[in-house]
């Protein structure tokens, strides 16, 4: 480190002279100082951000707060914009496009309205015609305005679930810069590579004082008047208790199910505020452990039919339902299947349907889809795909995200969700039944498809290829004692997928695993499904698929050395 100190003290000192933002030159400066003194924390905490840049994907950027090139800081976002800007404009000279407009969007986390406002000003100086949100609102209004409006750029800044001290910068492209099927969805390759190269080519931001217009706060008016429209508003006793998990949804989501005539909703209380430290939750994500504790103690207090949990800028949505005396989430599965059968009954023609999910989600939609006569395909993980499928009517992910009203958010929206799913429980509660009785009619019909994962978390990073390596060297050649018959290395592609890093294997009892690095964090993800065919009772084919998906779980763990 003692070699490398010199260097990295001086691009410090540059970055402080060219960061605008007091916190993080101050922040910098201490950090330079105690590096300097000879404290190898500090000096490795240096290194670490100057190791590189970081680098703008087809997730745009996202990265913890603070100081140099490898965080999100004021100057990290100043050049994006300004490479964004300067992809837009170049490639409307070359094409001809009329006038260049964005909207810009933003939720509560730190920063976030700065990192908005410094986005509104670059682009402004560029020429674009800038709509700004009013206040932080949830990512499926800046999605459903990116369309709305026409824009050929959308940005959202957010860091969606993730620690509190991150933040993000998602983009959308539509209007002119894209094929009317993609207008409004988020970028895919070759935009993410375009827009990066334009990012590295920036040499000094430029910043207008003004000249971009706020959209009026009746913009959230008027995206919950296209997501009422989802379904009839009529008197609905059901009662629900609903969390944004201190994020940006709250207020949008209640006014949609009250606008739907849903009278019984509670908000917990200690959640319903923005907040960007997160005070009640470890980790702002409704699948992790504890984060929706405060939800069921308020639904067993109600005697609540269904708890709603939005993630902190709402693209998301969990739900919970009193599964014979027990509160439990729904698997983001469980809840793809819900709604697929949901969705199916409210087709006006299945033959020009399609219903679509990722690789990584449960085959049961798919079952379902085929069976209603409906066409149905998988995509690569991540809405960027699934939104871009032609005639889209459903599509889903196992990580809480759905969309069901693809006409106007070419995204995920937990809002959208949110209502569909509890106008359906009440259509149950109404007819005698309720969502576990449903989930059993379903695996009746169907067969019980049951899902789980083997995830791996790792402080090398070059651990991941290592093991998929290993993988790719030693097929297993049996999980849970069925043999594998098909072994897919996606990095390969396929006649349906263009090419990913991950393998997929089938056995002849149908079992299926996938297995990827995770997209977002240092982890290698296998995703299990185990499908068991219901010839007794739904209970007992439940049984037998979670004592398979144990041996499965096993077997991978062995076929990774682990």
């Amino acid at each position: 480190m003692s070699t490398l100190l010199p260097q990295l003290v001086e691009r410090a000192r540059a970055w402080i002279t060219d960061d605008p933002d007091a916190e993080t030159r101050t922040q910098l400066e201490g950090i330079l100082a105690q590096a300097e003194a000879g404290d190898e924390v500090a000096a490795a905490d240096l290194a670490d951000r100057f190791s590189g840049t970081l680098q703008f994907g087809t997730a745009g950027l996202r990265a913890e707060l603070g100081a140099g090139p490898m965080r999100m800081n004021r100057v990290v976002v100043q050049r994006a914009a300004q490479g964004l800007a300067d992809y837009a404009t170049a490639r409307a000279e070359a094409e001809g496009w009329e006038q260049i407009s964005a909207v810009v969007g933003f939720d509560a986390r730190k920063n976030s309205n700065v990192f908005a406002l410094d986005t509104a000003a670059i682009f402004t100086a560029a020429g674009i015609e800038v709509k700004l949100m009013p206040s932080p609102l949830p990512t499926p209004v800046t999605a459903w305005a990116t369309r709305e409006y026409g824009a050929e750029i959308g940005v959202m800044v957010t860091a969606s679930h993730n620690p509190p001290n991150d933040n993000g910068y998602k983009v959308y492209l539509g209007g002119q810069a894209v094929e009317d099927g993609a207008r409004g969805a988020q970028i895919v390759p070759p935009y993410d590579g375009d827009i990066a190269a334009a990012i590295a080519d920036v040499s000094q931001p430029v910043l207008a004082d003004e000249g971009w217009s706020v959209l009026p706060d009746t913009v959230a008016d008027d995206y919950i008047v296209k997501v009422l429209s989802l379904v009839p508003q009529q008197d609905r006793d059901l009662k629900i208790v609903l969390t944004p998990l201190h994020g940006v949804g709250g207020k949008t989501a209640e006014a949609v199910l009250r606008g739907a005539g849903f009278t019984h909703v509670t908000l917990v209380p200690e959640q319903a505020d923005p907040d960007p430290t997160f005070p009640t939750v470890a980790f702002p994500n409704p699948e992790e452990p504890g984060a929706l504790d405060l939800a069921f103690a308020l639904a067993q207090k109600l005697d609540a039919d269904l708890i709603i949990a939005n993630d902190p800028d709402a693209d998301r949505a969990a739900f919970a339902i009193n599964d014979g005396g027990t509160w439990r989430m729904l698997r983001g599965d469980e809840t793809g299947s819900i709604l697929a059968d949901r969705m199916l009954s409210t087709l006006e023609n299945p033959a020009e349907a399609t219903f679509a999910n990722s690789i990584v989600s449960s085959r049961q939609v798919g079952a379902l889809a085929h069976a209603a006569g409906v066409k149905h395909v998988e995509t690569l993980t991540g809405f960027k795909w699934i939104a871009r499928v032609e005639n889209l009517s459903f599509g889903y992910e196992e990580a809480l995200g759905y969309c069901v009203d693809h006409a106007q958010v070419r995204d995920k929206d937990g809002i959208s969700a949110a209502l569909v799913m509890a106008a359906y429980a009440q259509e149950l509660k109404d007819a005698g039944s309720n969502l576990p009785a449903l989930l059993d009619n379903l695996s009746a019909q169907h067969g019980v498809y049951a899902t789980d994962q083997l995830s791996v978390r790792v402080d090398d990073l070059a651990l991941i290829p290592a093991m998929m390596k290993r993988l790719r060297d030693n097929a297993p050649a049996q999980l849970a004692g069925s043999s594998v018959t098909s072994v897919e290395d996606l990095t390969e592609g396929t006649e349906t997928l263009p090419p990913t890093d991950g393998m997929r294997y089938y056995t002849e009892d149908d079992s299926r695993v996938i297995v990827r690095p995770s997209g977002t964090e240092p982890k290698l993800k296998c995703y299990l499904e185990a499908v068991v065919p219901v010839t007794g009772s739904v209970a007992d084919a439940h049984a037998t698929a979670a004592t398979k998906l144990d041996i499965i779980k096993a077997d991978m763990s062995a076929a990774l050395g682990l």
